[in-house]
């Protein structure tokens, strides 16, 4: 098993509507192949700063089974307007 682990910073005042997305992208990570499970927590010293963290399977589930599908590109226009910066994304095993 894989984690997948991003601090995610989002822009000012825009973390209501970035959790509203997010629920609706959950359901589209759910669905991959080699997705195993998801936590989403927020931050308790700063306000708009989450984590991230997705079992998968395998690295090349995520890498390549999510990044490369169409299914992420979905994901990728409900979320990644919501991030400054973009988050560096880490596997750990």
């Amino acid at each position: 098993m894989i984690l997948e682990v991003a601090i995610l910073n989002v822009k000012k005042v825009l973390s209501e509507d970035f959790e509203n997305n997010f629920k609706k992208a959950e359901n589209i990570i759910s669905s991959m192949n080699g997705y195993i499970s998801h936590q989403l927590k927020k931050c308790l010293e700063q306000e708009d700063k989450y984590i991230l963290l997705v079992n998968w399977e395998t690295i090349d589930d995520h890498e390549i089974g999510f990044r490369k599908s169409d299914e992420y590109q979905e994901w990728k226009s409900l979320l990644h307007h919501f991030y400054e910066p973009f988050p560096t994304v880490e596997h750990y095993k």
